[in-house]
């Protein structure tokens, strides 16, 4: 809890103001949940309309990197400088209480606010590029052909700073059993949830011989994948 108290809110946007005791602004929380997640979603304003897009993101140091066609609609919007929210997401599992008031969900989640930046050096743009390929599954950038100039090209890759952000945090079980609920002939505790990667299966027009990437044997992601 130590860390909770000393650590303060980058602006009072991300501050949590709904059950502040779960809100968490130290780097190393808010690293852990972007970096355990698979898909984050943006959401930005264009002509009077919010959308809300899911999409792959990557971190690399205090950034937050996303990427698409270059005819894409929101990369193109961010791009020219909107407002930008990027939010991840992982559902831990589901807390049943002895009312249906108490009954919650145990979670991870990340808010970053700012204005999304293009990413046009090259060198930087494939570094971006790399830490997807990564995230999906360790050694593969290196195993699967890389891009070519032409695909670069076809490719937007916007960033994100970590300058404000927040995240919060549920876990446990239901806050009911000091209450006078805890009297009820009900049962109460919570249900751990976990993704878990089952066996991988090949491409029809796979050539014969071709072996499973180690990696992928058995696919693990530590708090993502049980």
């Amino acid at each position: 809890m130590a860390t909770r108290r000393r650590d303060a809110a980058a602006s009072s946007r991300t501050r949590v103001r709904r059950l502040p005791e779960r809100g968490r602004y130290d780097r190393e929380a808010l690293e852990a949940v972007l970096d355990a997640g698979m898909v984050a979603h943006l959401g930005f304003v264009a002509d009077g309309q919010p959308f809300v897009i899911p999409t792959l993101h990557a971190r690399v140091d205090d950034e937050v990197y996303v990427h698409g066609s270059a005819a894409s609609r929101t990369l193109r919007t961010l791009a020219g400088g909107f407002p930008a929210c990027l939010t991840v997401t992982l559902l831990d599992g589901i807390v049943l209480a002895r009312s249906v008031f108490e009954h919650s969900m145990n979670y991870r989640s990340v808010v970053v606010l700012g204005h999304a930046t293009p990413v046009v050096e090259p060198d930087e743009k494939l570094a971006a590029l790399e830490a997807f390929t990564e995230k999906l599954l360790p050694g593969r950038w290196n195993e699967a052909r890389q891009p070519t100039a032409k695909e670069l090209k076809a490719t937007s890759v916007l960033r994100l700073p970590l300058d404000e952000a927040s995240a919060k945090i549920r876990e446990g079980g239901p806050e009911d059993g000091d209450t006078p609920d805890a009297e009820l002939e009900v049962w109460a505790g919570h249900v751990p949830l976990v993704v878990t990667a089952l066996e991988p299966v090949p491409d029809p027009s796979l050539r014969p011989g071709i072996p499973v990437p180690p990696g992928l044997r058995p696919y693990r992601r530590p708090g993502l994948v049980g």
